[in-house]
């Protein structure tokens, strides 16, 4: 007889495209990663019911409710995802960690720092997860498992992009992620917070800043572009690019580390590849690798297919919630959480700063 599983009915607030990833991994979940935990599918809510109705229906959500407030304190939610807008980030993972809940919320995670310490107080003694979710691309993690291997040495350089062309189509601009009282910021929120959150995954803490912003469509309240020099604590110089009006780019998110002995490379448009060079080969030899990150002997090469089966986007859901699943079960506290996140708005508070004063910030 099998071992009986302990169930977690989850409520999801939202029903956009991000909503669909959190979605698709409540359902894959427990078919690739072995956990002791029974994944419900319990409740969505949404402000519109024919969407609702369509979205439970695709995805398999029991039911469906157009006010969240009257489902986060529910005695059988045990899970509150939150994929809605930014603005709505704060008041619903407050009002659920206070009713005791397990939060989940998706990135960035909150309109500023006060918001951000608010709920990680709210959350705070309880397991929590934000969905940044590129942690979880297995050449990323091959790539922090190289560095903490001594492969590349002491860095020197770290180089971030992350380029999309998002911000080019007029229609985009009336959605709530071009309205600062909606989103809070425009490409840094959208997308510099994503870079930051890997940049200290691989390189350790941004110890201080120079940043500029720029918004190329007039009558536009967000940043559509920002650049940032940084330093970090390990000694090694950064770079940061970030921009919706990257023409050509549809998710091109990437960096480059450079080191004493060796050197990486990735972008999120080839994301089954991590380059690599290592210093240490014969001169004769000196040449970067392209590595197919798929195993053996890779992150998540037994959870997924066999070694030269490529991976998706999708799955670096999956992985996100089959490692916060894993934890929960022994324990142990999960990464990327709310501090790590409220760390990373502090990061874009500053960026912001700075880019209005031209002045660097210490952090």
């Amino acid at each position: 007889m099998s071992e009986r599983k302990q169930p977690l009915n989850i409520a999801m607030v939202g029903s956009g495209f991000i909503a669909r990833a959190h979605s698709n991994a409540f359902h894959q979940a427990m078919h690739f990663f072995d956990t002791p935990f029974e994944l419900r599918k319990k409740v969505l809510c949404g402000r519109t019911q024919s969407k609702l109705d369509a979205f439970a229906a695709q995805w398999g959500w029991e039911e469906t409710a157009l006010d969240w407030q009257s489902v986060v304190s529910r005695p059988d939610v045990d899970v509150v995802n939150i994929a809605t807008p930014n603005a709505l980030h704060a008041p619903i993972a407050i009002a659920a960690g206070q009713a005791g809940k397990i939060v989940f919320c998706e990135k960035p995670l909150a309109l500023s720092v006060s918001e951000a310490e608010k709920m990680t107080q709210a959350v705070s003694g309880r397991p929590n997860l934000v969905w940044f979710n590129y942690r979880r691309v297995p050449a990323i993690a091959f790539a922090k498992r190289l560095i903490d291997e001594g492969r590349i040495g002491q860095v020197f350089h770290y180089r971030s992009h992350y380029f999309n062309q998002s911000g080019v189509d007029p229609a985009k601009g009336h959605t709530w992620r071009y309205r600062r009282d909606e989103a809070g910021s425009g490409a840094i929120g959208d997308l510099l917070s994503h870079s930051i959150d890997t940049a200290r995954y691989l390189n350790g803490e941004i110890t201080s800043l120079s940043a500029a912003a720029h918004t190329f469509i007039p009558g536009r309240n967000v940043d559509d572009a920002v650049m940032l020099l940084t330093k970090f604590s390990n000694g090694s110089m950064g770079t940061f690019e970030a921009s919706r009006f990257g023409v050509g780019r549809r998710n091109g998110n990437g960096f480059e580390i450079y080191g004493s002995k060796g050197s990486l490379a990735f972008d999120l448009e080839d994301m089954n590849h991590l380059q690599f060079f290592d210093a240490n080969d014969p001169p004769a030899t000196h040449a970067w690798r392209n590595l197919l990150v798929t195993g053996p002997d890779h992150p998540y090469s037994t959870n997924f297919w066999k070694p030269g089966h490529l991976i998706g986007y999708e799955h670096t859901f999956i992985a996100t919630l089959g490692d916060f699943l894993h934890a929960l079960s022994k324990g142990q506290e999960f990464h990327p959480n709310f501090q790590d996140a409220l760390q990373v708005q502090e990061i874009m508070e500053s960026v912001h700063s700075s880019a209005v004063s031209g002045e660097w910030v210490q952090l």
